[in-house]
């Protein structure tokens, strides 16, 4: 059998450069008399309705760039799980960050019309919701929002009143989709979008390492995120892990592991084979690791949220993609490479691999990924 070889997935027209604008075209396009929000007076304060999962919290980020650049005053709120809304409190865009704390499942109606009556006060114009379940559309219906804003489709119909035709094969990117909410009826998607940014809180970061007893690392830093919270598919094997880490160590690096507690297992498995390695899977809180991946120049990881959150904070990614479909989720932050086998069961969107073989991450051996990081 012949070898299959990685894709190597560096689209630059996919992910825009820091200073990168929309042709004047498009931006002209977001004149008010464009925009059927805008006829009668520009949006003053926003209300997003934010995903569950923290990636695409990240990527949301993307969407509210391209909302300041038509309204610079616009005031936004995020209302969203408690599992992505920390990524939210580091969006320069957002005055404020609301957990809804309600279970996963859960609808929660009476929390959600006791939210809705308190969010009333705060006067919104616009919502845009997400997520495109029922539920999520309830809290904006219920506030009185007058304009609110999402996909068609789970019998919506009378908690939006702008809704919008999901067109699968035009938007394929879950960030195109974001952005696609946010811009007036029947325009263009723009043809370059900025990349999603998150700030580092400096003085936080002090503090995380003082508390995990640890100092600025002395050697270049390689973060790796062996972790994936939606299924054992879409995770790489620890054993490649592993060589990964060891390889990278023999070179001179240091190499830190990040991941949630549900990662920890995982984590302690890589740095047990590797004892060089700091393991920190469990040991911080998002908004920490975040800071910490700051320090990395590179971080290698699985199709995660902190893929995400590792490019949005200046670190270069190496993606590894196996289950899931890098054209839905890929890495957006400059500079980033993704890589993955070209099979024909791949990629099948499942949580476990149907077929009990995960060649589609084990044929993606960890000499692809060096090569990818010293250019050999």
């Amino acid at each position: 059998m012949s070898e299959q070889r990685p894709k190597l997935q560096n689209d630059p027209d996919a992910h825009d450069t820091d200073a990168a604008e929309p042709p004047c075209n498009e931006h002209d396009a977001f004149a008010p008399r464009n925009t059927r929000i805008a006829h009668s007076y520009d949006p003053a304060r926003l209300l997003l309705i934010g995903p569950a999962w923290v990636g695409d919290m990240v990527m949301a980020q993307v969407l509210l760039q391209v909302l300041r650049r038509r309204w610079p005053r616009l005031q936004v709120d995020v209302l969203a799980p408690p599992a992505s809304i920390p990524i939210a409190e580091r969006m320069l865009e957002v005055r404020r960050a609301m957990p809804l704390c309600i279970d996963h499942g859960q609808l929660g109606l009476r929390l959600r019309r006791r939210t809705a009556a308190e969010l009333r006060a705060q006067n919104y114009d616009w919502s845009i919701c997400l997520p495109n379940s029922f539920k999520s559309a309830l809290i904006p219906y219920w506030a009185h929002i007058p304009t609110r804003t999402g996909f068609s489709g789970a019998d919506r119909r009378l908690l939006l009143n702008d809704r919008r035709r999901l067109n699968k094969k035009k938007l394929l990117r879950t960030v195109d989709r974001f952005v696609a909410l946010g811009l007036p009826l029947r325009l263009p998607q723009p043809t370059q979008l900025p990349a999603p940014r998150l700030q580092v809180n400096r003085a936080a970061l002090a503090t995380t390492l003082q508390r995990l007893g640890i100092s600025p690392p002395q050697r270049p830093l390689v973060a790796l995120a062996p972790g994936a919270e939606y299924g054992p598919a879409k995770r790489w094997p620890v054993h490649h892990w592993s060589t990964l880490a060891q390889a990278l160590i023999e070179r001179g690096y240091a190499v830190w592991i990040f991941g949630s507690p549900k990662d920890a297992e995982i984590t302690r498995a890589i740095a047990a084979a590797v004892p060089e390695t700091l393991d920190l899977g469990g040991r911080t809180t998002l908004l920490e690791a975040l800071d910490l991946l700051s320090l990395a120049p590179l971080t290698v990881s699985n199709d995660s949220g902190l893929m995400h959150v590792a490019g949005a904070v200046g670190s270069r990614v190496i993606a590894l993609y196996g289950s899931t479909p890098l054209s839905m989720t890929p890495p957006l932050s400059a500079g980033a490479q993704a890589l993955r086998i070209d099979l024909p069961c791949s990629p099948c969107g499942k949580r476990e691999c149907p077929l009990r073989h995960h060649r589609c991450m084990e044929d993606l051996r960890p000499e692809y990924v060096l090569r990818q990081i010293f250019g050999i």
